[in-house]
């Protein structure tokens, strides 16, 4: 775990260090090549369908084809993510996630990456990253698939589901571990 110099700056500038390899985004920020340069960034991983890449000849690009919206797939991409960060890390790199926002789809992806590659439960994962973007806010359908995205690497679960007068939600927001 890594101690960002200044996670406030981190958040107004649209862009959090996760781990010393890994940044989250929202989309603005990979149109911003000195920015990118200065992060040490080597890999973006566009999670949008809306956005185009840039295709600056500095980085390698990926895209994960996902609409925010609660039913896309976007567990299909879980063990592929993950796995381009762990290999982009291995040789020194860095990667950012990117969305749209920066809160849903691309948070839901370093979640994963987490629980597969840093050894944290699904709560851990989402506080961990919560806590360098306060921001972030997966969209309902992802919570699901994290859930069990967690069942299938660890054998139980750390989130659950449950209704409120405000609908379906983790419980992590109602216990404190993340409602903001």
């Amino acid at each position: 775990e890594t101690r960002s110099s200044s996670p406030a700056l981190g958040t107004m500038a649209g862009i959090a260090q996760i781990t010393p390899f890994l940044y989250l985004s929202k989309g603005s920020v990979a149109s911003n090549r000195q920015l990118l340069l200065s992060r040490g960034i080597t890999c973006i991983i566009n999670a949008t369908v809306e956005l185009p890449n840039l295709n600056f000849p500095d980085f390698e690009y990926v895209r994960v084809p996902v609409a925010d919206i609660p039913s896309a797939p976007i567990s299909l991409y879980f063990d592929s993510v993950a796995d381009k960060i762990q290999s982009v890390a291995r040789k020194n790199g860095v990667t950012l996630v990117h969305c749209a926002a920066g809160v849903s789809r691309s948070a839901t992806l370093c979640i994963a990456y987490l629980m597969k590659y840093q050894n944290v439960n699904l709560c851990e994962a989402y506080n961990w990253v919560k806590s360098r973007r306060p921001v972030i806010r997966p969209n309902v359908g992802f919570w699901r698939q994290l859930i069990d995205y967690e069942w299938e690497l660890y054998g139980r679960n750390s989130v659950k589901m449950v209704q409120t007068p405000y609908g379906t939600m983790p419980d992590v927001y109602i216990r404190g571990g993340g409602s903001s």
